[in-house]
């Protein structure tokens, strides 16, 4: 991917696993609870209509709070996603860059919460909330 289609900020991931090897190049910008996370759309991440599938866009989601919660701490954080729920806002279209913003967050001792907001711009596209397991 060319440098002038990654906004300005964001840079190749530092952390990655087979799964954002496979739909990837996944781009960050910010660290801790400041993290966002951005994906260039192609033809890969493409269902049957031509807009992003809805497992793009949750694996997104999962991966911009998951790291977003587990980097805010040194050491990171196992956390393990105990639940998600997600809720498509709007469809993306091939070609558009995907930003993974957190809006909250808390952690207890077992427990971490967070939200984030997933847009296009300024066009909001996905909403999700989890609830993660951080392991004794």
């Amino acid at each position: 991917m060319d440098a002038p289609d990654i906004p300005h900020g964001y840079s190749p991931l530092s952390r990655s696993s087979p799964l954002l090897e496979l739909i990837g190049p996944v781009y960050s910008r910010g660290t801790g609870l400041q993290l966002e996370i951005g994906l260039r759309a192609d033809q890969r991440h493409a269902n049957g209509r031509g807009t992003v599938h809805g497992g793009i866009i949750a694996t997104l989601a999962d991966i911009g709070m998951g790291y977003a919660m587990a980097f805010s701490s040194d050491p990171p954080l196992p956390l393990i996603t105990a639940s998600m729920t997600l809720d498509y806002l709007g469809a993306v279209r091939v070609g558009e860059w995907i930003d993974v913003r957190l809006e909250h967050s808390k952690r207890g001792r077992q427990m971490a919460f967070a939200t984030v907001s997933l847009h296009v711009g300024d066009r909001p596209v996905a909403r999700a909330n989890a609830v993660f397991a951080v392991p004794l």
